[in-house]
């Protein structure tokens, strides 16, 4: 059964005025978590990776076994997706391996540390969505700059909040399907050090921009919440996180009514993995098997995810894609 493209799951979701989540995994015990989670809501979903982001020796293997997992769920609609491409190489290996969806984010030059003008944005992004869109496949870039660590930690970006103005402008050069747009929000485990107010997260943005590209799908980067119980629970048995706010869930489901599209979630479910994990091994100290605590720990993201998949309003929206899905398949 074929997977379904970006541009058709927040299709179907701009007609339902809703959102999807798009969980960051790295194995596939985490990726199977996620898809089981959308089968128990009866969700589309979103499925996806950053390159090098694995324990896998290369990604081309991880990729080629995300991919093979994904097809086994076939009364569901999946989108598996690159999550912060930094190179056209890299898009072009995630195209070759499957995927079909695809992000550019030009925002920073190869280096990931020097900003990128906006005109070296377009360049880059508007590479990607030819090849991309001549393999049938569906591409998000980014503008302005999300802030916050993608990566764990290596590496660190200030933000960069997006303009209106600009946003037009990219959209109209590039052709995307779907832009990320910095509105405030922050990648990684610290986000805020104190709730954020309007001051921060720009949801003013958000309809602001989508006035001015609606045929183009907002995406939210770095929405995770940060649950403090789940930070507490890693902390008592051995982890050091320190106390951070991240984006409310009233605010995550407000955002979704004014133009948001995809919604990135990272950490609230890696959170709710390691949670999990940490417990497990700190109250079975004799067994050395990892599947029992990896178990565990795919058990506690699911459950994350799924409550995650009701505050995005895409719980029990399959049936809008099972048509497009249908007719790919028949076409095939």
């Amino acid at each position: 059964m074929p997977l379904i493209t970006l541009r058709q799951a927040l299709d179907a979701a701009a007609d339902g005025a809703y959102g999807v989540g798009a969980f960051n995994v790295t194995d596939l015990v985490q990726a199977e978590a996620v898809l089981d989670a959308a089968r128990a809501t009866d969700s589309p979903v979103i499925v996806q990776t950053i390159a090098g982001a694995s324990a896998h020796g290369s990604d081309e293997a991880f990729w080629e076994a995300l991919i093979n997992l994904a097809r086994r769920y076939e009364d569901i609609p999946v989108v598996v997706h690159l999550d912060h491409g930094p190179t056209f190489d890299d898009c072009v290996r995630a195209i070759t391996a499957g995927f079909t969806s695809v992000m550019i984010d030009g925002s920073l030059l190869e280096d990931r540390v020097t900003h990128a003008s906006f005109d070296e944005n377009v360049e880059i992004t508007k590479r990607v969505v030819e090849y991309a869109h001549a393999h049938g496949v569906s591409v998000e870039g980014e503008l302005g700059t999300i802030g916050g660590s993608e990566d764990g930690g290596a590496t660190v970006k200030e933000i960069v909040l997006a303009e209106p103005d600009d946003a037009e402008r990219f959209v109209d050069a590039t052709g995307v399907d779907a832009l990320a747009v910095a509105i405030g929000t922050s990648h990684g485990a610290y986000k805020f050090s104190s709730p954020p107010d309007g001051s921060v997260l720009r949801m003013d943005l958000i309809a602001e921009i989508a006035a001015r590209v609606p045929r183009t799908h907002l995406v939210m980067h770095g929405s995770s919440s940060l649950p403090a119980g789940l930070r507490a629970q890693i902390n008592t048995h051995g982890g050091a996180l320190p106390e951070s706010w991240g984006v409310p869930e009233d605010e995550k489901a407000r955002s979704t009514k004014l133009g948001i599209r995809k919604l990135n979630q990272g950490m609230d479910s890696h959170m709710a993995y390691m949670a999990a994990a940490r417990t497990f091994l700190a109250t079975d100290v004799l067994t050395v098997d990892p599947a029992p605590f990896e178990r565990a720990a795919r058990q506690a993201m699911e459950q994350m995810v799924a409550e995650r998949m009701h505050v995005f309003g895409q719980a029990g929206q399959a049936y809008r894609h099972r048509g497009v899905r249908d007719a790919v398949a028949a076409s095939a």
